[in-house]
């Protein structure tokens, strides 16, 4: 994905205009798909990137050709229903593949640990059984029909394994009490000071480092995952994952999501503990966390940092990897809606021009259980509190989304012969566009994060809005963007 910034003068200010959210989805070429559609297919098509295009070494990820166009939706089973089980979450796939959901990332399913547990029903990342079922969730087959159904619609499913640290009273604290780091009096330790439910495990340990790979084969030869998000993989030495995958990819392609940022000191780790280079991304990932630029637009929706801050944070993340080489990009998540807040609280009236925004730049998008809710609730994280629905007031607005992502060659993950463009642009706006390497497809994208509409000169060659009524050209030579709005614009 090779990034270019265009010079040019600053557009003036103009009038607004309504953008219409919950509209009809006109996609590239003469696919046309109606985003609450019975019929529709949501998975992106099984179209790899061409050899040509793969990023260079050592970045030596193949990434699954299904991923290619993908999306990722995270899945609080606990909180998602009323009843918090996979069945009762299995009744929401039709929904969520009409919407373009693409790959489902299901938060850890073991069996959680109670001693020093947190809250009633305790964190589902202190795992004390790493290979059976919660039985809070359900069974096993339970699981594995979620699954199956999960397939049958063109989905493919994700586990979130936590491979640093296990509860106190966990099967391997148990049976093997030297695979664990201890403290200067011999004693089981947390990780992070702040992690009391969980301790640290030792990957100098060949015996450990063996029973986990062992233990994510399972999951995916025998239960049927497609691959695994894996929690502070940078806490776990590199060469593991390395391995791990090699393994994995014995049994089928899969997809592995790194919860690291190489540009991104996380806030739990002393100062001088952080190691940027990890190097996650050439050999084991196919994605990991865009967290730097989370806090960011977070801190522009809050005035702390102006929207020209954006240009240099893709820069800096081109210089630290080459193109081709993507992140996951997402304004919500289980950490973010628990300890941070929901949009509606962190980005106001941004809430939905920023999702706009990440799900379009460079990277693959993530929604989080509720956000086509539009959900105003701060989840709690160790207690039941289920999501209130409300009749899923931005589901089409997703799906909008989803299904361009899905659909748009200009859109691809892992594409290093793409093009991705940021505009000359008025102060408070972002604007790029993106292109394939033949720049036949390509997606042209307005942000508005400032109080006063504007109008932007029209680009030549985009005629589609993505958000307005199919059959409905732009023609007119400026593009009306109305305060906190957003304008897409696309070849046919």
């Amino acid at each position: 994905m090779e990034l270019i910034q265009k010079a040019g003068p600053n557009v003036g200010p103009g009038v607004s205009c309504a953008m219409i959210c919950r509209a009809t989805l006109l996609l590239a070429g003469s696919l046309l798909l109606a985003a609450c559609s019975p019929t529709d297919p949501a998975a992106s098509a099984d179209v790899a990137i061409p050899a040509g295009c793969q990023p260079a070494a050592p970045f030596v990820v193949r990434h699954p050709a299904w991923a290619t166009n993908a999306s990722l939706y995270q899945v609080n089973v606990r909180q998602y229903t009323p009843e918090g089980t996979f069945r009762a979450f299995e009744k929401h796939l039709p929904r969520l593949q009409k919407m373009g959901v693409s790959i489902l990332w299901l938060m850890p399913v073991q069996p959680i640990g109670a001693v020093k547990r947190k809250g009633t029903l305790g964190s589902q990342y202190s795992v004390r059984d790493y290979r059976t079922v919660n039985p809070e969730f359900g069974s096993l087959a339970d699981l594995q029909h979620l699954i199956a159904t999960a397939h049958h619609l063109k989905m493919h499913v994700i586990l979130d394994w936590v491979a640093n640290h296990t509860s106190w009273d966990s099967e391997l604290s148990k049976a093997h009490p030297d695979w664990f780091t201890k403290d200067a009096k011999g004693n089981f330790r947390p990780p992070v000071a702040d992690w009391q439910d969980v301790i640290d495990l030792d990957y100098t340990k060949p015996e450990l480092r063996q029973y986990m790979t062992t233990s994510l084969v399972y999951w995916v030869k025998d239960v049927g995952f497609d691959g695994f998000r894996c929690d502070v993989a940078g806490l776990v030495p590199t060469d593991f994952w390395n391995d791990t995958r090699a393994e994995l990819e014995k049994i089928k392609p899969v997809f592995m999501l790194a919860e690291w940022d190489e540009l991104h000191n996380p806030p739990f780790l002393k100062k001088g503990e952080f190691t940027p280079n990890t190097h996650l991304l050439e050999k084991a990932f196919d994605a990991t966390y865009a967290l730097r630029l989370h806090y960011l637009l977070d801190s522009i929706a809050q005035g702390r940092r102006p929207v020209a801050a954006l240009p240099p944070y893709f820069a800096a993340e081109r210089r630290r990897y080459p193109t081709g080489v993507y992140l996951m990009n997402f304004t919500s998540s289980h950490d973010v809606n628990s300890w941070e807040g929901p949009e509606s609280q962190r980005l106001g009236a941004n809430a939905q021009a920023l999702a706009v925004l990440a799900a379009l730049v460079p990277g693959i998008p993530l929604v989080y259980s509720g956000q086509e809710a539009g959900s105003t609730k701060k989840l709690r994280f160790f207690d039941k509190d289920t999501i209130q629905w409300n009749g899923y007031p931005l589901n089409a607005f997703y799906a909008v989304l989803l299904h361009l992502k899905s659909e748009s060659a200009a859109l691809r993950n892992g594409d290093a012969c793409a093009k991705f463009t940021i505009w000359p642009a008025p102060a408070g706006c972002f604007v790029f566009e993106r292109a394939n390497g033949d720049g036949q497809a390509r997606v042209w994208v307005a942000i508005n994060l400032s109080d006063q509409a504007q109008a932007l000169p029209r680009p030549d060659g985009l005629v589609t809005d993505a958000f307005a009524d199919v059959g409905s050209p732009v023609t007119t030579p400026t593009l009306p963007v109305p305060a906190h709005g957003w304008r897409v614009l696309m070849t046919r």
